[in-house]
């Protein structure tokens, strides 16, 4: 009904979309899921978020194998170290979530990765926090959610004991705030001078005539152009990086 009622995007959602199927007796799994919806032919699909724990190479191929399926992925690391993703009950280890990245990058060299981290997690020590800045530099995110540990109740975690204060909690979210910056800045900075498929999402509320939209890695882009464009798939050149947003002009080009 969506594809054709003409809507240009889906996003599947899930706290762990990837696990799906998991709990099904027909043996159908989250890849399957994801290879029948894009051949609905709806020009763009995305998912969130996926667990490292349940991408597995059934996925990777689907990703790769349908071009309007969003070379774009949540990847959630957490932590770079193995103690602290223990303690987080994360069932990956740094190994296998690189050997993911890696993965992913062999089929699909140019895709977007972005990520969510917590520093300063009960007890975390200034090599195991070291651990999570060398993962981030090594793996190169095009954005990432950055968080400062805080108890929730009900959560094992709750229960530990934390000698991490909270001045040293937010300087090691500040040293982390500026490496994935300087991540995020050289990521959207091989994007100017490519022509990308836009998304137009909406108008300035100053002027109805600049238009923004998300490329196909999931970039903002700020253009000209006419208001009866929302909603459509335009080509944009990329003429300028703003780090968290691009800066470009609507081109006839086709998209490369």
């Amino acid at each position: 009904i969506l594809v054709r009622s003409g809507y240009q995007e889906i996003t599947l959602v899930g706290q762990n979309v990837n696990a799906y199927g998991l709990d099904l007796k027909e043996n159908e799994r989250f890849s399957d899921l994801l290879a029948a919806v894009a051949e609905l032919g709806i020009p763009r699909l995305r998912f969130i978020t996926s667990h490292p724990w349940n991408f597995d190479e059934a996925m990777i191929e689907v990703i790769a194998k349908y071009d309007n399926i969003m070379k774009s992925i949540h990847l959630p690391l957490q932590s770079g170290n193995d103690e602290i993703l223990k303690l987080m009950g994360r069932r990956y280890t740094v190994e296998s979530y690189l050997d993911l990245v890696a993965k992913l990058r062999a089929k699909m060299p140019s895709i977007a990765l972005t990520t969510d981290i917590i520093v300063g997690f009960p007890n975390e020590t200034e090599a195991q926090f070291e651990d999570t800045l060398k993962v981030v530099k090594h793996v190169g995110y095009s954005g990432a959610f950055t968080f400062i540990y805080s108890p929730r109740q009900g959560t094992p975690a709750a229960k530990m004991i934390d000698d991490v204060t909270l001045e040293e909690k937010h300087r090691r979210f500040d040293r982390l705030k500026d490496i994935v910056e300087e991540s995020t800045a050289a990521y959207a900075q091989t994007l100017v001078g490519q022509v990308k498929a836009v998304l137009v999402d909406g108008t300035s509320k100053k002027n109805d005539q600049m238009l923004s939209g998300y490329t196909e890695e999931n970039k903002l882009v700020h253009f000209q152009g006419s208001s009866d464009l929302v909603g459509t798939i335009v080509q944009v050149k990329i003429l300028e990086s703003r780090v968290y947003h691009l800066a470009g002009e609507m081109v006839n080009e086709p998209h490369q």
